[in-house]
């Protein structure tokens, strides 16, 4: 049978371990919140030749790594005097975002009537030795108005996609031969 003092110091055991739970997730957070840095890219735009010789479209640039750090770029501004993406120029811009470990991954939207065309999206990210190899993104054509369009280079979505072609290539082969 259990003392008296036992019965009591079991609720307050409980409260305890509470508080330290507590205490210790939300130090964790603060600690993973603070380990997230800013960093500022360069992003240089090279609009195509066969675009529109000037454009009023709004152009949005999305690019980050393989680990979901990313960069975003709501609406590039425009050049002093309104001078952005004409045609056969190459724009620079700084877009701020999460720091990363090597662009993979670029999107662009655009959204008007223009029909603004880039030639390639070239993004260097900060830091010593980051900028010798800037990561280059070709389109050479007119981007459909109000949609995210781009390219994924990020090896996890080629193993993961190369994995969903087999799986769907063993399923497509068991289905499609009865005589199995």
């Amino acid at each position: 049978m259990a003392g008296p003092g036992i019965g009591a110091a079991a609720p307050r055991l409980s409260l305890l371990l509470l508080l330290v739970v507590v205490f210790a997730g939300s130090s964790l957070h603060s600690r993973t919140e603070a380990a997230v840095r800013t960093c500022t890219y360069t992003v240089k735009v090279k609009t195509s030749c066969a675009s529109p010789a000037r454009t009023s479209d709004a152009v949005s640039v999305a690019f980050g790594d393989a680990y979901r750090n990313e960069a975003y770029g709501a609406r590039l501004p425009s050049a002093p005097g309104g001078r952005a993406f004409e045609r056969c120029g190459t724009d620079t811009f700084r877009v701020s975002g999460v720091c990363g470990y090597g662009v993979c991954y670029l999107y662009l939207r655009r959204a008007g009537r223009d029909g603004w065309a880039p030639e390639w999206v070239q993004v260097t990210e900060p830091g010593p030795g980051a900028g010798e190899k800037p990561a280059t993104f070709y389109f050479g054509a007119p981007l459909p108005d109000g949609v995210w369009y781009g390219h994924n280079r990020c090896p996890k979505a080629k193993a993961k996609a190369k994995a969903a072609a087999a799986a769907r290539t063993n399923t497509t082969s068991a289905v499609a031969s009865p005589l199995g």
